[in-house]
């Protein structure tokens, strides 16, 4: 049990896993985190900013436009694992007997949120924890067309990736005493995307209630 607490612990830690694992954990965790359902829980977004800080620091021994590729190759296949675990399977999840944790009224939702901000929500979801990872399946489920999803899992995979590391990158090379506020900047983005997912969540959701 102490062995699963400590692994837990350690992929929580984006610090300790860009030292440690270098850019094969990092590109390992994005691609989990962008597409299996079971990741929606990894650190995704300050994963991305620290390797662009560690890069520019010289801690993470990896030129920056490898970290670039690497990254944003993650990203947009993990996003397609996604897509196409939705598209194949999603019928067995629609049929799936109603419990207590399963209702087929979600189902109907996310159907209606996709018809209406399907596209744009491929995009928005790149910045938000948990969504990012659900998005991908969803649209799948919902059979969006290839060459749409295509689309915007490249653009938005490019811009998350993009931003975060590239902004990482800067700070680390331009002020390298940030490293010394590195767990400040983990709270920063915990709090402000815990704030956001919650917002769109509610927000959303009270949409498509006043749609049903």
């Amino acid at each position: 049990m102490e062995q699963i607490t400590d692994f837990f612990q350690y992929i929580m830690n984006s610090e300790e896993i860009i030292q440690t694992g270098g850019l094969i954990a990092i590109v390992l965790i994005v691609y989990i985190e962008n597409g299996l359902f079971f990741g929606f829980f990894l650190p995704g977004d300050y994963l991305l900013f620290l390797s662009g800080v560690f890069c520019g620091l010289g801690l993470l021994k990896v030129n920056i436009y490898l970290l670039l590729m690497a990254i944003f190759a993650a990203a947009v296949l993990g996003s397609y694992t996604g897509y196409l675990s939705g598209y194949f399977f999603g019928e067995a999840l629609e049929n799936k007997k109603e419990n207590l944790f399963f209702k087929k009224k979600h189902i109907k939702r996310t159907k209606k949120y996709f018809e209406k901000y399907g596209s744009r929500t491929l995009i928005i979801a790149r910045f938000l924890p948990v969504i990012r990872t659900f998005a991908p399946i969803l649209a799948g489920l919902v059979k969006m067309k290839l060459v749409n999803f295509s689309i915007y899992n490249i653009v938005g995979g490019g811009l998350w990736v993009g931003i975060l590391v590239i902004g990482g990158y800067y700070l680390g090379d331009r002020f390298p005493w940030i490293i010394n506020y590195v767990h400040w900047i983990i709270i920063f983005f915990l709090a402000i995307t815990t704030f956001t997912v919650l917002k769109g969540y509610f927000s959303a959701k009270q949409e498509i209630e006043n749609e049903l």
